[in-house]
């Protein structure tokens, strides 16, 4: 369960605030976001209603069809979906035979390369991803948003941001547990759709946070200064901790930005993290900063109980999070909302 954590400066602004702080409102039923899809209208309305609908967690049977949506890869004009899916499919898989063939080529070799060795290693416990065809679809994913995107190219970790959509497209067509299906059962035509949105939908998230993977990856370093300075003003016992024992944020911090904390939850929490992300503005970039936050401060009594540098980095490098489920994460979204209100939407309220 996650700890409220009680800090000086929160109470004194809690006090100064007439208002409390809420996070947007309870789960939307499968129904209510199924009207809101069946409306017809202008992209920024039916966006404005799905993200206040799926805020609080997306349910399993309408989360496909969300996601393509607030993803901005499919259409607010209902008429129109067919259409776009079918154009945006046959683009993809006319990427794949314009540039696939030049994975051996001098150029991309060792691009392909790194594709191939870091693919095995996505999720590796969990079958699905250990299945051949799963992972010649995600060699062909990343090896052709490499390719579109010379400025970045590919880079460790983007592998992991391919995994939610892949395994939230897949569910549309697996009733029981996904992460044991058998992909290859499915027809080639599923599995081909499945494929083309991954892609799409993985290069809509890339495109906010590109510059987290450009040459020397900008944006995390400065998202790493960013949390740094967060948590220096919400709980300094935290920050100080760190200075005494000489824990740097970079050094556990770097992959929570790498990877969106994909590496330190379970992967059915990412994807009920995600449905907020994509809901919340600038949900993986921002909004994410507030998360990290909230999640550290989760572990506050088991960072403070740690008296040296190895016990610190080996507790924030393997959290205990196995058990975590989708109430840990309404939690944590709920904290780090609070976090965002008192800090990013008040910035007089970062001055000591």
């Amino acid at each position: 369960m996650i700890r409220r954590v009680c800090l000086l400066s929160w109470q004194q602004q809690q006090a100064a605030d007439s208002e409390p702080v809420e996070s947007p409102g309870p789960p939307a039923g499968p129904q209510d976001l199924q009207d809101v899809q069946e409306e017809d209208g202008e992209d920024s309305t039916l966006n404005e209603e799905l993200r206040k609908h799926s805020w609080s967690g997306i349910p399993r049977e309408v989360r496909p069809v969300t996601w393509r949506l607030l993803s901005g890869y499919l259409p607010a004009n209902k008429e129109r979906r067919e259409l776009v899916l079918s154009r945006k499919r046959e683009e993809y898989f006319g990427f794949i035979e314009q540039y696939y063939h030049s994975r051996t080529d001098e150029h991309y070799k060792d691009t392909y390369r790194q594709i191939h060795i870091d693919i095995p290693r996505t999720n590796p416990l969990i079958p699905l991803f250990q299945q051949p065809a799963v992972q010649e679809v995600f060699e062909r994913i990343l090896f052709i948003w490499a390719i579109r995107h010379p400025a970045s190219g590919y880079v460790q970790g983007i592998n992991d941001l391919v995994t939610p959509f892949f395994v939230v497209f897949l569910s549309e067509f697996v009733t029981e547990d996904v992460e044991n299906f058998e992909v290859a059962a499915l027809p080639l035509d599923t599995q081909r759709n499945i494929e083309a949105d991954s892609f799409w939908c993985m290069s809509k998230l890339l495109d906010g946070i590109q510059d987290n993977y450009t040459f020397a990856q900008p944006g995390i370093q400065n998202k790493v200064k960013a949390l740094e300075e967060l948590v220096s003003r919400i709980d300094e016992d935290i920050h100080s901790h760190f200075k005494r024992y000489e824990v740097e944020y970079l050094q556990f911090a770097f992959r929570w930005m790498n990877n969106l904390l994909m590496r330190e939850l379970p992967l059915r929490c990412t994807i009920r993290l995600w449905d907020t992300y994509q809901a919340e503005a600038e949900g993986f970039s921002h909004f994410h900063l507030y998360v990290c936050a909230a999640f550290l401060i989760e572990w506050r009594k088991e960072i403070l109980s740690m008296v040296d540098f190895q016990g610190l980095l080996m507790l924030l490098q393997n959290l205990p999070t196995i058990h975590w489920g989708n109430e840990e994460v309404g939690l944590l979204l709920a904290e780090a909302y609070r976090l965002k209100y008192m800090f990013a939407d008040a910035p007089s309220h970062y001055k000591r």
